[in-house]
């Protein structure tokens, strides 16, 4: 019996958006218009690419971008939560999945002294370049029109569990918990022994009952939480079972 805990990371493990959080290392914690204006739909990670060479190009080094990252909040009664399942890891699994990047989620799990809790991150791969500048890359590519060019989570998350299963691991029950748009390709893959946990008035609940109410719902279960409390009640409550 062990059940298989797929984490978001920004708005879910992390109150903020840890891309937008870093913004707070720019010249006058601004970016210029013009960089901001040119995000295009679907091509976050290339945006992002812009935003780092502008704080290099600014003088911005490693240092100060990792003691900014480590200020961003934890989501209320996360840090209980990811303490109680490291506790618990001979019933849970636990994986990130998350359009964040490798930089950013190591600084932070890391001086929390949460890394330990997560079997596998699965995020667009980031690093320093010679010249000191951060760089990322698109996770994978992909063919499903849902999703962001430079990550599909149900991709990630089927070739996870097909990889488990070839060790012979399988799961009692899939725990997804997310909030963003992009948690919606995965929710939309899971069976209906599963839970799809959607934060409170963000967009992946906003879908989910948008579905719900043109008569194709998930096939999943669905628990809206607020804080991390909720899950962790869940999760009490399903180890008892």
């Amino acid at each position: 019996m062990k059940f298989l805990l797929v984490f978001d990371f920004d708005h879910t493990i992390v109150d903020e958006n840890s891309d937008t959080w870093i913004v707070k290392c720019a010249p006058e914690k601004k970016l210029p218009n013009g960089l901001r204006n040119s995000y295009q739909r679907g091509h976050w990670t290339e945006y992002m690419g812009k935003v780092f060479v502008y704080l290099g190009d600014n003088g911005v080094e490693e240092e100060e971008m990792k003691r900014t990252m480590t200020t961003i909040p934890f989501t209320v009664g996360m840090v209980d939560l990811l303490g109680f399942i490291g506790k618990n890891k001979e019933l849970f699994d636990c994986i990130i999945v998350s359009d964040s990047n490798t930089v950013f989620i190591n600084w932070i799990l890391k001086a929390a002294d949460l890394h330990k809790v997560f079997d596998e991150v699965f995020t667009n791969p980031a690093a320093f370049s010679s010249t000191g500048y951060l760089t990322v890359q698109n996770f994978h590519a992909h063919h499903c029109a849902k999703c962001p060019k430079n990550l599909c989570k149900r991709k990630v998350l089927k070739e996870f569990l097909d990889k488990q299963l070839e060790r012979g691991v399988s799961y009692t029950q899939i725990v997804y918990i997310g909030d963003g748009g992009n948690d919606l390709c995965p929710v939309m893959f899971l069976k209906k022994d599963d839970i799809a946990m959607a934060r409170q008035g963000y967009t992946l609940e906003k879908k989910i009952s948008q579905l719900a109410q043109d008569h194709s719902p998930v096939e999943c279960s669905v628990l809206v939480w607020s804080s991390a409390v909720d899950i962790m009640t869940y999760l009490k409550l399903l180890i008892k079972e």
